[in-house]
């Protein structure tokens, strides 16, 4: 259905696959911009590096937006799936009245020990072009609910919000609102505030990180920055490398002052420039 406001369709159903998957074969048949799909249950969901997304039915938040940011050069596109990360931990810490924090790429953690509550999955449709970008957020889910031992969810953590509807609209309309500022500074991440607001709730900065990386040896170092393509640069063996992929362990936690500006610039990284032996 066409919805009021600033999306062009909105579809609820009872269960289905993937939202993402659906949402990407509807892309492919010409759904236009900012099409939504809201799912009350997966029973194949999907996370990151092909992983199932397990939860009960309307237990959590699971839905997909398709976008054709069509204003933004495609090789800024990969800055989607953490802006809506940021969008993400806006809307958690404002109606759940949570400390939400963001490990690299796009994991939403809660709670003291730092508890996987939300994950984010973006791919892009090449015959779209579009991209789909899905969230999964436990909202309700009991501790015999969890899929792992590291997760978590609102309920758990005593949230001020556990209606999914209240949390749903917010996270549109404070979506709606970052996609706008992004668009409208051509997916800029500098002047657009994005690589700033991301930085400002990344708790992976700082941080002794293990990175295992696809089909290479796994690696150890420091989390450094974030540089103008979304990509992770950590420091081991003496050389900074940026990462694009791989799966983010946090060895050992640090403090992070999330309401004070990073002292950590986003800016382009350069082996070249900036190998350090």
């Amino acid at each position: 259905m066409a919805p009021a406001g600033p999306y062009a369709a909105l579809d609820v159903v009872a269960t289905v696959p993937s939202t993402n998957t659906a949402l990407a074969a509807a892309a492919r048949a010409g759904a236009p911009d900012r099409t939504v799909l809201v799912a009350e249950h997966q029973s194949a969901g999907r996370g990151r590096a092909a992983r199932s997304w397990i939860a009960p039915p309307r237990s959590g938040l699971a839905l997909s937006v398709l976008l054709r940011p069509t204003e933004v050069p495609q090789a800024r596109w990969n800055w989607l799936p953490l802006l809506v990360g940021v969008v993400l931990c806006r809307t958690v810490s404002t109606l759940a009245e949570l400390p939400a924090v963001l490990k690299w790429p796009n994991d939403l953690l809660l709670g003291g020990d730092q508890r996987k509550a939300a994950g984010i999955l973006a791919e892009v449709v090449p015959e779209g072009p579009a991209v789909v970008v899905g969230v999964g957020l436990n909202v309700t889910l009991r501790p015999d609910e969890l899929p792992v031992p590291g997760a978590t969810s609102l309920a758990i953590e005593q949230a001020a919000c556990t209606d999914r509807d209240p949390l749903f609209r917010a996270l549109l309309r404070a979506l709606d609102s970052e996609l706008r500022q992004w668009c409208q500074h051509k997916g800029d991440p500098i002047t657009s505030g994005l690589c700033d607001a991301y930085q400002q709730r990344c708790a992976t900065l700082g941080q002794q990180v293990r990175v295992e990386l696809p089909g290479q040896p796994e690696l150890v170092g420091a989390a450094e920055d974030i540089d103008t393509e979304g990509r992770l640069v950590v420091l081991a063996d003496g050389q900074r490398r940026a990462l694009s992929v791989g799966d983010v362990t946090h060895v050992r936690g640090q403090d992070h002052d999330f309401g004070a500006k990073s002292d950590i610039s986003c800016r382009s990284w350069h082996p070249d420039r900036d190998h350090r032996g």
